[in-house]
C-alpha cells in the first residue's frame, strides 16, 4: 500500500547561517530506485596482485621479466651459499611460464640453503590462519641416482626467527612436479615485514640445480574460495552492501597498447596456463586474478556485474584502424578470443559452447548473471573513431548475438553525450575535480531530458581542495560535496541507474593515484571519509524515491526521501556543506508508529582525513531522536546524516 506523505522542512533562523524555509512534499508520485544504483568500480591500481587477490608471493611465476636481470629477481633473496637467478628454462613448466627461478647450490654445501621472498610489501603472519602453499621445481641435469629429502617451507621475520613451518618431501627429476603444502601460525606478528622461506640442508642439494616457478602462499581467503580474495578488503566493501562491480577496470582493459590490453582467454583455466601482461601502472599483472575469480566473488559478494569490453582504444592514443575491427568482434586475433567468446563464457551453456564448458570445468556449470555490457572506456579521448565505426562495429555485432543485453556507451562528464549510431540507450559518465564543483553540480541531473536515456556515473571523486592542492586521502569537506552531488542521484534515480566511487583501493606502500576510497596494507585497512558517505548511501538507498520540493545549489543543505516499501521506513538524508550548522525542521502529516526514530551522521571539522596514523579521525555515529509529527533535527556543519522513520 502506497500512502501519500507530506514532509516540511525548515531551517530556521535561530542556529542556522542559511535562513530559509523549504516545504518539501511528496505523496505517491515518485519512482522505483534502480537496484543497481550503488556500486564498486575497480581499476587495477595496486589493488589486484598484492591487494583484493590474496596471494602473497610478489614475483611468483616470473611472469613477463627479462631472465638475467636483477629487477627479475623483485621481491626474492638467496639463504646461504645457494645462488638464485631467472632463467628461461630449457623446458618450461608450460609455454605460458617460460621463466623459472634456477637455484644453484656448491658443491660440497653443508649448512642450510634456500631463498626468500618479501610478499607484497610484507606478509602477514596472524594467529590462527593456516597458510595454503604450492611450488613447480624440477632438476634440469638430475644425478644418475636419485636425490630425495625435504624443503621447509615457513614465515620468519627478517631477523630469521620461525614462526611457523611445515616439511615439504621432494625428489629430484627432470620433469616438473608440484609439492603442495599447508601450515598454522600459532602467534600475531605486529610487523608485516616478514618473509616467506624455502630451505634445505645443504648436503641434501650438494651440487645440485634445481628450478622452481609458480611458488604461491595463500592465506584464508574470502569465502574459502581457493585462489581467491583478501578477506578484509572483501569484508570492507560487503559492508558497503554494493550492488554492482564494475569490472575489469578502465585503463586496465585498455592497455597501454592493443596487444598489452586485459585479454579474457589469458586470464581463464589453470594459474599455470596464464601468462600475466605488463599492467598499466608500472607493475606485472599475474593474472591469477581472472576473469572466473571476478564472477564468482561478485556472485558471493552478492553483486551483479557490469563488464566492460575492449572497444579498439588504449593509453597510446591509438584506435585499431576500422578494416580490422571485427577481429576484435568475430576472430582470433593475436591469441585472443573474440568478444562474443568472453560473454558466452558467461552466460553461454556449458553442454553446447566450447567457451562455456571452460567455466564449467572450473566449477560453475551454470551461467553466471549478466545483464549489463560497457563497449570501451572513457572514448571520449578518442570520439571520432568511436563514433565513426568503434561503438557501431561492437554494439552491432554484440547485439544480434545477444539481444537481451544492456550496452553502455562511454563518454565525458555529465550531460556532454555525443552523437552516435546505433543510438545508445546507456552512458557512463566520469568526473574528478574539487568540492565546489560537486557542490554546485547537485543538479546536473536534474536539467537532462527524460528522453530514454540512462546514465552510469562511472567514475567521480573529488581529488582536489577548491585551491587546487591535490589529495592523498578524501577529506572531510570533499565527501560531503560528494554527499550533495550523490543526493542527485537518489533525487534522479529515474535515469541515473548505478554510481559508483573511483578508484576504488590503494596500497599505502605503492601508489599511483589519490587520494582512493580505501587505502590498506598488508594487514590493515583504512576506511575514507568518502568511503563512509558511500556506505550510508547504499545502505539507505531504499526502493523508492518520493518526488520533492528541491533545493538549489547554491544552498548549502540538500537532501533526498526514500523509503524502504517492505519495511516501512522512509530514510531521510540530509547533507550540510557549510561548515556552520543549520537546522531542518520535518513536520509529517502522520505519527510514526514508533515514538523513538534512529540517525547516523558522519560529521568532521574542515580538513579531517582518515589516514594511516588517524585512520578513525571521522567514522559515522548513530543517535536516536524522537519520531513525532514533527521532528526538529539541527544538522551539523559538514555532515551527512540519516534520519529513519517507521511509519
Amino acid at each position: 500500500m502506497v500512502l501519500r506523505r507530506t514532509i516540511a522542512f525548515v531551517l530556521t533562523t535561530a542556529v542556522a547561517v542559511y535562513a530559509a524555509t523549504f516545504d518539501v512534499t511528496f505523496s505517491t508520485a515518485g519512482h522505483n530506485v534502480p537496484s543497481t544504483l550503488y556500486g564498486l568500480m575497480y581499476e587495477d591500481i595496486n589493488s589486484g596482485d598484492g591487494g583484493l587477490y590474496a596471494e602473497l608471493i610478489q614475483n611468483r611465476a616470473f611472469q613477463q621479466v627479462t631472465p638475467g636481470t636483477s629487477t627479475a629477481l623483485t621481491a626474492w633473496a638467496a639463504l646461504g651459499s645457494g645462488k638464485i637467478s631467472v632463467v628461461k628454462s630449457s623446458s618450461p613448466v608450460s609455454p605460458a611460464l617460460p621463466n623459472a627461478l634456477s637455484f644453484a647450490v656448491p658443491s660440497g654445501t653443508t649448512s642450510t640453503v634456500g631463498f626468500t621472498n618479501s610478499g607484497f610489501f610484507g606478509i602477514p603472519v596472524t594467529a590462527g590462519w593456516t597458510y595454503t602453499g604450492s611450488f613447480y621445481y624440477r632438476t634440469p641435469s638430475p644425478p644418475a641416482t636419485k636425490v630425495s629429502g625435504s624443503f621447509t617451507a615457513d614465515l620468519r621475520s627478517t631477523g630469521g626467527t620461525v614462526f611457523t613451518s611445515t616439511t615439504v618431501p621432494f625428489t629430484t627429476s627432470a620433469t616438473w612436479q608440484q609439492a603442495t603444502f599447508t601450515f598454522t601460525a600459532s602467534s600475531t606478528q605486529t610487523s608485516v615485514q616478514n618473509l616467506f622461506a624455502l630451505s634445505v640442508g645443504g648436503s641434501t642439494v650438494s651440487g645440485l640445480t634445481m628450478e622452481f616457478t609458480l611458488i604461491s602462499l595463500f592465506p584464508p581467503t574470502f569465502n574459502g574460495r581457493t585462489n581467491g580474495f583478501r578477506m578484509d578488503l572483501s569484508e570492507t566493501l560487503l559492508d558497503m552492501k554494493p550492488a554492482f562491480f564494475r569490472f575489469p577496470g578502465g585503463n586496465n582493459l585498455e592497455g597501454e597498447t592493443a596487444a598489452d590490453r586485459w585479454a579474457w582467454e589469458n586470464t581463464v583455466g589453470d594459474l599455470v596456463d596464464r601468462p600475466g601482461r605488463v599492467g598499466d601502472w608500472g607493475y606485472i599483472n599475474t593474472d591469477g586474478l581472472g576473469l572466473y575469480e571476478y564472477l564468482q566473488w561478485i556472485e558471493d559478494m552478492d553483486m551483479e556485474p557490469i563488464m566492460a569490453v575492449y572497444a579498439g582504444y588504449s593509453l597510446n592514443g591509438a584506435s585499431v584502424a576500422s578494416s580490422d575491427m571485427q577481429t576484435y568482434v568475430t576472430e582470433a586475433i593475436n591469441q585472443a578470443s573474440p568478444i562474443e567468446f568472453l560473454i558466452n563464457f558467461v552466460i553461454g551453456d556449458a553442454s553446447t559452447n566450447a567457451q562455456a564448458a571452460i567455466r564449467a570445468s572450473m566449477g560453475h556449470p551454470d551461467p553466471f548473471t549478466l545483464n549489463y555490457i560497457e563497449i570501451g572506456n572513457e572514448d571520449f579521448f578518442s570520439p571520432t573513431t568511436y563514433a565513426d565505426y568503434r561503438w557501431a562495429d561492437l554494439y552491432n555485432a554484440l547485439h544480434a548475438e545477444f539481444p537481451q543485453l544492456h550496452y553502455i556507451a562511454t563518454s565525458a562528464t555529465s550531460g556532454n553525450v555525443p552523437s552516435l549510431s546505433p543510438a545508445p540507450t546507456y552512458w557512463d559518465l566520469h568526473i574528478y575535480s574539487n568540492p565546489n564543483f560537486f557542490i554546485n553540480g547537485a543538479f546536473n541531473f536534474d536539467i537532462l531530458s527524460r528522453n530514454g536515456l540512462q546514465f552510469f556515473q562511472g567514475e567521480y571523486a573529488t581529488t582536489t581542495q577548491n585551491n587546487g592542492a591535490a589529495l592523498q586521502y578524501p577529506f572531510i569537506d570533499g565527501s560531503i560535496a560528494e554527499a550533495a552531488y550523490m543526493a542527485g542521484f537518489d533525487r534522479n534515480s529515474d535515469i541515473v541507474f548505478a554510481a559508483s566511487y573511483a578508484p576504488l583501493l590503494n596500497h599505502v606502500s605503492s601508489t599511483q593515484w589519490t587520494p582512493d576510497l580505501i587505502t590498506f596494507s598488508p594487514n590493515t585497512v583504512i576506511r575514507s571519509t568518502s568511503y563512509y558517505v558511500q556506505q550510508l548511501f547504499s545502505l539507505y538507498k531504499g526502493d523508492f524515491y518520493l518526488t520533492s520540493t528541491t533545493n538549489t545549489a547554491s544552498t548549502p543543505v540538500q537532501w533526498s526521501v526514500t523509503r524502504d516499501t517492505s519495511a516501512g521506513q522512509y530514510f531521510l538524508k540530509v547533507i550540510n556543506t557549510a561548515t556552520s550548522a543549520n537546522t531542518v525542521v520535518f513536520t509529517l502529516p502522520f505519527t510514526p508508529s514508533h515514538t523513538t526514530g534512529t540517525g547516523t551522521i558522519l560529521t568532521a571539522a574542515s580538513g579531517t582525513q582518515n589516514t594511516p596514523t588517524s585512520p578513525n579521525a571521522a567514522v559515522p555515529s548513530s543517535f536516536s531522536f524522537t519520531a513525532g509529527k514533527t521532528i526538529m533535527y539541527n544538522t551539523p556543519g559538514l555532515s551527512l546524516s540519516v534520519l529513519v522513520v517507521t511509519d
